[in-house]
C-alpha cells in the first residue's frame, strides 16, 4: 500500500500537468472564431426577419417599380435562410485538400477570410441597396462554417492529451450554444434588432474572426501534422511541449510516429467491407436523423413560429431568448443523463419525444384560433423539442466517444488522398 499511494500521487500530478495555458487559449480562440460563429449565424437572421423582408421589398420597388409579390418574397426569404447550409456543404467538401496542404491551424486562419468577406457583404447590403449581397454573404458564411466545423475538431484532437480530450471537445458544442444566445441578445430591439441597426448584426461577425487571427498565429501548428505531413520532428516536439506543458514528450512523439504504418482504407473500400457494414449503416442513419430532425428550423423560424402562435411582435424577441436558455441548460444536464441512462436509450427517447412534440406543435398551430391556450402550448412544444434534442441526440459525448469521433475525422481526411 505504501508503494501504491506515491504511484497514484505521481500519476495524478502527471495528468494534471499534461495541459497548459496555450492549450486552453488555442481551444477557446479556435472555438470563438469557428463554432461560435456557426451558432451565431444559425439564429442571426431570425430577429431582423421583418426588416430584411421590408428591405427586399424596397430594393425590388426601386428597380422594377413595384413591390415583390408574396410568393416571390417567401421564396427569397427561404433562400436567404437555407443557402447558409448549401455553403456549409461546400465548405465541408473543400476542407480536405486545405487541411492537407496548409495544415490545421493555418486552415482556421485562412478561413477567416470567408467570415470577413461575408460580414462586409451582409453589413453593407442595405447601404448598397442590393439584397443579392445578403444572399451571397450568407452562402460565403456557410462556407466558413463548413470549413471551421471540419478543421477545428481535427486541430483540437491533435493538440490535446487523451486525458482531457473529451472535455476539451465540449468547448465546440458550448460555443455553438453561446453563439445562438448572443445572436438572440444582440437581436433585441434595444440593441440591433430594429429597422435602422439590423445590418450591424452581420457586421459583428468580424469581431470573433479578428480575435482568432490575433491569437492563433502565436500558437504552434498541430504536432501530428508537423510530424507526419512535414517530417518536422523538432517542430512537432516543440508543439507538444507547448500544448502539454511538459518537457518529456517522447511518448506522444512515438504514438504519432506509429501512425505512419497504419494501413488506411479509402471510402469505397470501407463501403465494400462487410465486417463494418452495420456500423456504417448505424452511423449514416444516426447522423442523417441528427441533421434532418428539424432543430435548425426552430432557430431559423423561431420568430415566425411565435408570431403564428399569437405572440405580439414586441414580446417575441424576449420569448425567443428562452429557447437558447433551454438549450444551454439541457446541454449541461445532458452529461448526467448520458452517464446514468446510456447513449442508445437517450437517442431513441430524444428522437421519439421530438416526433411527439413536433406533431403537437403542428396541430396546435393549425388550431390555434379555436382555443386561447393553444398559443401557449405551441411555445411549450418549441421548448420541449429543444430540450429533447439536447438531452437525447445532442447529449455530449464521453471521452472515448469523442476520441473515436475525432480519430475518424482525421483518418477520413488522410485516406481521401490515399
Amino acid at each position: 500500500m505504501a508503494t501504491v499511494v506515491p504511484l497514484i500521487q505521481r500519476t495524478s500530478r502527471r495528468e494534471k500537468t499534461d495541459w497548459s495555458g496555450s492549450l486552453i487559449i488555442a481551444s477557446l480562440a479556435g472555438a470563438f472564431g469557428s463554432s461560435f460563429l456557426y451558432g451565431y449565424n444559425l439564429s442571426v437572421v431570425n430577429a431582423p426577419t421583418v426588416y430584411i423582408k421590408r428591405f427586399y421589398n424596397e430594393s425590388w420597388d426601386r428597380r422594377y417599380g413595384h413591390v415583390i409579390d408574396g410568393g416571390t418574397l417567401t421564396l427569397l426569404w427561404s433562400i436567404t435562410v437555407s443557402i447558409f447550409s448549401i455553403g456549409g456543404l461546400v465548405g465541408a467538401i473543400i476542407t480536405t485538400p486545405i487541411v492537407k496542404f496548409f495544415g490545421r491551424k493555418h486552415t482556421l486562419l485562412i478561413n477567416n477570410v470567408f467570415a470577413v468577406v461575408a460580414a462586409l457583404l451582409m453589413a453593407l447590403c442595405q447601404l448598397a441597396g442590393s439584397f443579392e449581397m445578403l444572399l451571397l454573404g450568407r452562402i460565403v458564411m456557410g462556407i466558413h462554417a463548413g470549413v471551421s466545423l471540419s478543421a477545428l475538431p481535427i486541430y483540437l484532437s491533435e493538440i490535446s492529451p487523451k486525458e482531457i480530450r473529451g472535455s476539451l471537445g465540449q468547448v465546440t458544442a458550448i460555443f455553438i450554444c453561446i453563439g445562438v444566445f448572443t445572436a438572440q441578445v444582440l437581436g433585441l430591439p434595444e440593441i440591433f434588432g430594429n429597422e435602422f441597426r439590423w445590418p450591424y448584426l452581420f457586421g459583428v461577425i468580424v469581431v470573433p474572426s479578428l480575435i482568432q487571427v490575433g491569437i492563433l498565429p502565436f500558437l504552434p501548428e498541430s504536432p501530428h501534422y508537423l510530424l507526419l505531413e512535414k517530417n518536422d520532428k523538432s517542430g512537432a516536439e516543440k508543439a507538444f511541449r507547448t500544448f502539454l506543458g511538459k518537457d518529456d514528450v517522447s511518448h506522444e512523439l512515438e504514438e504519432s510516429d506509429a501512425q505512419r504504418n497504419v494501413k488506411l482504407e479509402s471510402v469505397l473500400q470501407l463501403l465494400r467491407n462487410p465486417s463494418v457494414r452495420w456500423q456504417i449503416i448505424t452511423v449514416v442513419i444516426t447522423m442523417a436523423c441528427y441533421q434532418l430532425c428539424g432543430l435548425n428550423a426552430i432557430w431559423y423560424y423561431t420568430n415566425s413560429i411565435f408570431s403564428e402562435a399569437g405572440i405580439t411582435h414586441q414580446l417575441i424577441p424576449y420569448v425567443t431568448l428562452s429557447t437558447s436558455t433551454v438549450e444551454i441548460l439541457s446541454a449541461v444536464s445532458s452529461g448526467l443523463a448520458v452517464e446514468r441512462l446510456g447513449r442508445r436509450p437517450l437517442l431513441i427517447g430524444g428522437f421519439g419525444l421530438m416526433v411527439i412534440f413536433f406533431t403537437i406543435l403542428t396541430v396546435s398551430l393549425t388550431l390555434q384560433n379555436h382555443a386561447y391556450w393553444l398559443p401557449y402550448l405551441s411555445i411549450f412544444c418549441i421548448l420541449a423539442v429543444i430540450a429533447s434534442f439536447c438531452i437525447g441526440p445532442g447529449a455530449k459525448l464521453d471521452q472515448r466517444q469523442f476520441n473515436y469521433m475525432l480519430s475518424t475525422c482525421r483518418i477520413m481526411v488522410e485516406c481521401a488522398f490515399d
